[in-house]
């Protein structure tokens, strides 16, 4: 039996994290995470995430119908179905708003996660989404052919999407995005332009440790 207020107890930790450390602003952003066969616990629409309470939090079936709790579910809970009915490894999703994530995308700048080890053995490459209309069909369109293969998709003009195991490991891997993004913007500085990424015999050794090889 899933424990559903052990759940919203999670989810309330990461949306006071979402909003202590500038990830969202005002009521942008939303979180989900799996909560029984074809539903899912997910935060309400139109509201600050960091001042939710676990009442707050709805739970809701694949089709959007709400079965416990009062309001609307996220205006983007069409993109969480799809991670959901996609990716059976999923258990979570955490779509934010971080500053320069979201600034890479307006500046046409593609993240390289393979210049950072800790950043392509944790979480892969990382792809940016074409923009689509936010609280639409078009973004779990524009998502869709990357999900299969990420585990975090950049979107264009509108932020990220992380999945995970569990809520904190979604969580952690925005967090690890947004601090190399910081990194890869002061390297641009530094040098006039972007970072090399890692050597392809360097990635190898870090696909290796991935496999259980090295």
């Amino acid at each position: 039996m899933v424990d559903v207020d052990g759940l919203r107890a999670q989810m309330i930790r990461v949306c006071r994290k979402l909003a202590e450390k500038g990830l969202i602003a005002a009521a942008d952003g939303n979180v989900s995470c799996r909560a029984g066969e074809d539903l899912l616990l997910i935060t309400p629409s139109g509201r600050s995430k960091g001042d939710l309470e676990p009442r707050d939090l709805l739970v809701v079936d694949f089709e959007g119908g709400v079965r416990e709790g009062e309001g609307k579910p996220s205006s983007e809970i069409r993109m969480h179905v799809l991670v959901y009915r996609r990716r059976p490894d999923a258990n979570a999703v955490v779509h934010a708003h971080p500053p320069m994530l979201t600034a890479l995308t307006l500046a046409d700048v593609p993240f390289l996660a393979d210049a950072l080890p800790e950043v392509w053995l944790t979480i892969g490459p990382v792809p940016t989404a074409p923009y689509a209309t936010p609280c639409t069909a078009e973004v779990p369109e524009s998502i869709s052919p990357f999900i299969g293969d990420h585990q975090a998709v950049l979107l264009e003009r509108h932020g990220s999407v992380t999945m995970g195991r569990d809520l904190n490991e979604a969580y952690m891997r925005l967090e690890k995005l947004e601090h190399a993004a910081h990194c890869l913007f002061y390297a641009c500085l530094l040098r006039g332009r972007q970072p090399e990424p890692l050597p392809s015999a360097a990635l190898m050794k870090i696909e290796n440790l991935l496999r259980g090889k090295a």
